[in-house]
């Protein structure tokens, strides 16, 4: 019988806490080593423009995406094959020249703001999740994690908000999560909500591998 993984999709808002939870629900349902791929390592590089045009690409709209690449290895991780994963930096907008190895798993778990939002990333889920949290504890979590992990400045972080993240948010992934299996409100802090969620994957991943 040939290798078939369970892709788990987490989807949700820039701050939403995906990456929390991706974790928590992997401690939850199995001991393996399970990987956690994020759609962050995905974003198109821009190296073939100058550095003042790819300050100013709006990088919360879906197109900002290699959707086709990540699709790509999802599909071949399913199949139980290893791929080479992009290393992105945000403070240039481009590829690091380094890849890293990702083996494929009984289990995967792929994050990120976009991955309800493309058919082509839904159908290579067997579970969508949407992680549901206020605007305002999003906005914080953005704030805090641009400037200290990415180098951004505080003014540069509120104008990319109210003129690319909140309108994209709206017009893209809050109606992304009527595609969602489970919806999980209060981010990462629901530990209710993620007991109830890892019990049920440990039945689906128990029918299925």
């Amino acid at each position: 019988m040939s290798h078939r993984s369970f892709i788990l999709g987490l989807a949700g808002g820039s701050g939403s806490g995906k990456t929390t939870i991706a974790r928590n629900l992997v401690g939850n349902i199995t001991d393996r080593a399970v990987p956690i791929i994020s759609q962050d390592n995905y974003y198109r590089d821009l190296s073939h423009l100058p550095l003042e045009e790819r300050h100013a690409v709006n990088f919360d709209h879906p197109d900002s995406i290699d959707v086709e690449l990540l699709v790509e290895h999802i599909s071949r991780l399913r199949r139980g094959e290893a791929v080479d994963i992009p290393v992105y930096d945000f403070a240039t907008h481009t590829r690091l020249d380094k890849t890293v190895r990702y083996e494929s798993s009984p289990v995967i778990v792929l994050e990120g703001i976009f991955i309800l939002v493309d058919q082509r990333l839904r159908d290579v889920l067997d579970v969508r999740i949407y992680v549901d949290i206020d605007a305002d504890v999003r906005f914080i979590r953005r704030l805090q994690r641009d400037v200290s992990e990415r180098g951004r400045s505080l003014t540069s972080v509120i104008h990319q908000y109210e003129q690319q993240v909140r309108p994209m948010h709206l017009q893209f992934i809050e109606p992304s999560k009527r595609y969602a299996d489970i919806i999980i409100p209060l981010g990462g802090h629901n530990a209710i909500a993620i007991d109830m969620v890892a019990a049920k994957l440990r039945t689906i991943m128990a029918e299925q591998l």
